[in-house]
């Protein structure tokens, strides 16, 4: 499958697409960053992190991410994490959360409307 092919038809939408390519890393290699990642993790430097996990497609990292993310309320970011884990037992519950938190923007905005009516 030609990737760049494929992508060129949306190259002028402004658009994120999330592809799912084999990386080319051995065993070995994707161990020695999973490892550094953890060290950077564990070290605070959670953005270094995030980028090792995301490059090697460690799910447990990419999950503590998440978990992090979300302790500091950044609902999105950890959703995000979640479904790229994918941690479905974790992203789920949020994704309710969210659709809750949209439909109370929702009714206050409906309620809005009908003061001004």
């Amino acid at each position: 499958m030609n990737h760049k092919k494929i992508f060129e038809k949306f190259k002028d939408d402004n658009v994120f697409i999330k592809t799912t390519v084999p990386s080319s890393m051995d065993r070995a290699q994707k161990a020695a960053l999973n490892r550094k990642g953890n060290v950077l993790f564990n070290s605070g430097d959670i953005e270094s992190a995030r980028r090792i996990f995301m490059t090697t497609g460690y799910s447990d990292g990419l999950s503590r991410i998440g978990d992090f993310y979300r302790s500091q309320d950044r609902l999105i970011d950890a959703l995000q994490m979640y479904w790229i884990a994918p941690a479905r037992s974790k992203y789920e519950p949020l994704v309710m959360q969210l659709a809750g938190i949209l439909q109370n923007l929702i009714h206050e905005e409906e309620g809005l409307f009908d003061e001004q009516l």
